[in-house]
């Protein structure tokens, strides 16, 4: 290419940047074409400017004419409408980018991943100041593959899960290490397998409200698996202890779980054992805790009996139909089917 067609080329591209300025981002219009100013001079008096170095500007240029970059410390809201009364649909985060559709006053019309609204212009950068910033304010992102991925405290399958992350959301990697990387969710910070993310360099781009409703949902879901996982353990050891007593005497008013125990003795003692307290007599017992419906009950719950009307025996359920309870003299502590009785009221003294 000779240094005329070059030149004619280059000038068709500024009147191509110019038109798209005006009509799009005229606060910015004017900047690019300083740069393209000197590009020109440079081609006249310089014979041996090659293509790509015509390139190098102007590419640079025409990808970020309409770009905006969030110039701030955490987050900045994007607004359904240019005011600050309006509904929030999404949060483009520091260094975030948008692609800039027009301006309304203070305001600009912006369009980022999947959210569409409007940011104060106070908040972002625009213009030459996005050419200075590009470069730096790209980051290595982690796109998730799996449908639910685990965010662990430490590089490696046997450490805890801090979070999970949805299928398709994007995150800032903030360190690599061999087959993990360190990512970053909201204000956490974590560890994921490298196997299951899809990672390149861009801006980040906005997340919607939405998107950020499915993060908390999921980790909600997580804790409350994580807690019933907890009390389950904490129930399967309480009945694992009471079943260390099978077979051991029933002592009319005792609470000795070897030397002898009546019924609420047996489950006040066991119950004592893991911090939980219980009245003395099952009568007191079955008024207290909190009732369960019989299609219900969990390994731990303690299961009530009743004779002419007044309760007069409790055991405690160990699953699978069974209760352990100190039955008589005659049987001792002994594990029965549940209904060996008609069973009056169930109640859980365990959170």
């Amino acid at each position: 290419m000779t240094r005329g067609i070059r030149k004619i080329a280059t000038y068709c591209m500024i009147g191509s940047l110019a038109f798209m300025g005006g009509t799009k981002t005229a606060y910015a219009a004017g900047q690019p074409l300083a740069g393209i100013t000197v590009l020109l001079k440079d081609i006249s008096v310089n014979p041996n400017i090659t293509t790509k170095e015509i390139s190098n500007i102007l590419d640079p240029i025409i990808e970020y004419q309409d770009l905006a970059i969030a110039n701030v410390n955490n987050y900045v809201n994007i607004r359904s409408q240019a005011n600050t009364d309006s509904k929030v649909l999404g949060k483009l985060y520091k260094n975030g980018a948008a692609t800039v559709l027009e301006t309304e006053g203070e305001w600009l019309k912006i369009k980022s991943g999947n959210v569409t609204g409007y940011i104060k212009s106070d908040y972002l950068l625009t213009g030459i100041d996005v050419y200075k910033k590009a470069d730096s304010a790209k980051s290595s992102l982690a796109t998730v593959k799996a449908n639910v991925l685990n965010v662990r405290s430490k590089a490696g399958t046997s450490s805890s899960v801090v979070t999970q992350v949805p299928k398709g959301h994007v995150f800032e990697v903030v360190e690599e290490q061999d087959d993990w990387l360190k990512i970053a969710v909201g204000d956490k910070t974590g560890y994921v397998s490298a196997d299951y993310v899809d990672i390149k360099t861009d801006f980040k781009k906005a997340i919607s409200i939405e998107e950020e409703q499915e993060r908390i949902k999921l980790e909600k879901e997580r804790q409350e698996s994580q807690e019933r996982k907890q009390v389950s353990s904490r129930r399967q050891q309480i009945v694992n202890y009471a079943l260390r007593f099978n077979g051991n005497p029933y002592v009319w008013g005792g609470t000795s779980l070897t030397r002898g125990a009546d019924c609420s003795g047996f489950v006040q003692s066991v119950l004592k054992n893991f911090g939980i307290y219980v009245p003395r007599t099952s009568r007191a017992q079955s008024r207290g805790g909190r009732r369960v419906s019989m299609d219900k009950i969990q390994p731990g719950d303690l299961i009530f009996y009743r004779k002419n009307g007044v309760v007069n025996h409790v055991a405690m359920y160990i699953g699978n139909g069974k209760v352990i309870g100190a039955a008589s003299r005659k049987e001792g502590i002994k594990i029965k089917n549940y209904n060996y009785r008609t069973p009056y009221k169930a109640v859980s003294y365990i959170n």
